[in-house]
């Protein structure tokens, strides 16, 4: 079964490939019409990721005056934007994931249109979400690097192997985002249930507290978050200047293509019912 899977996934992307062109060009209306008929428009992707990182650095530089203690980061002095700084890290990494996963129960039931045209590729349509996804995390990176520059200077070198970092779980976002969009077609109160689960990730990932400060009973169960390694290792490549851990970030990338490639099959498998339901 696994084989077979993994042997249709080279077809597939290889088809994906060659509609590259409509994955830009439907990728670009999805970021449009988030914006569209709003005062400010595409100004939005810019000011929504500098407020956040405005409101956090006051609050924890100004109101808690907190630090982030660390191992790693033990031996690196901490001003008190670096609180913020590690803080939006987090943050971004969980955005990418909770807007891609919020709206892939209702991806396919919004785009009910798409369904009964036989030559549409309908596993894209999680695609264009995540894209979209992938277009917001690079503004919110910008801004990252805006006030990190502004604080520090040039970031570590070894912020090139954020893109190593990422792919792995960009491939775990993509193959939740096809099991859910497949679902959410039968089950229509998947979408409240999704946003509970967002919402709970928020706080038992490691956004606002290092996954050291954690006991080391709680620290072992805390790593099953698929979102808690990889706050980890971008901010170890980001703010630490380490490279990534390559054993646990391989285990990570071995199940993030188990589960991406159930997700297609999954995606795949209830197709053919979509215009019953729809």
């Amino acid at each position: 079964m696994i084989g077979q899977i993994y042997s249709s996934m080279p077809h597939f992307l290889s088809r994906w490939l060659g509609l590259r062109y409509l994955l830009v060009q439907l990728t670009r209306r999805e970021i449009a019409q988030r914006y569209r008929g709003s005062w400010l428009g595409g100004f939005w992707v810019v000011l929504t990721p500098l407020l956040m990182l405005s409101v956090y650095t006051w609050v924890f530089s100004v109101v808690f005056t907190g630090r982030w203690i660390t191992a790693a980061q033990s031996a690196h002095p901490q001003g008190k934007l670096d609180y913020a700084l590690t803080i939006f890290v987090g943050l971004l990494v969980f955005q990418l994931f909770a807007e891609c996963i919020a709206r892939a129960p209702a991806v396919i039931v919004s785009n009910a249109n798409y369904v009964k045209k036989v030559v549409f590729p309908l596993p894209l349509l999680p695609v264009v979400s995540l894209g979209a996804a992938i277009f917001n995390f690079c503004v919110g990176l910008v801004v990252w690097l805006i006030l990190y520059g502004f604080v520090h200077g040039l970031p570590p070198i070894t912020i090139l192997a954020l893109p190593i970092v990422l792919a792995p779980y960009l491939l775990l976002v993509l193959g939740l985002s096809w099991v859910l969009a497949a679902t959410g077609v039968y089950l229509r109160d998947l979408a409240p249930v999704i946003q509970m689960v967002v919402m709970l990730l928020n706080f038992l990932s490691p956004i606002f507290y290092p996954l050291e400060g954690l006991p080391v009973f709680v620290r072992d169960w805390a790593l099953l978050n698929p979102l808690a390694l990889i706050i980890e290792q971008a901010r170890l490549v980001m703010i630490v200047g380490n490279l990534p851990d390559w054993a646990s970030l391989s285990v990570y990338s071995l199940a993030a293509g188990l589960i991406a490639a159930a997700g297609l099959a999954w995606f795949r498998f209830t197709r053919s019912g979509f215009a019953d339901v729809l």
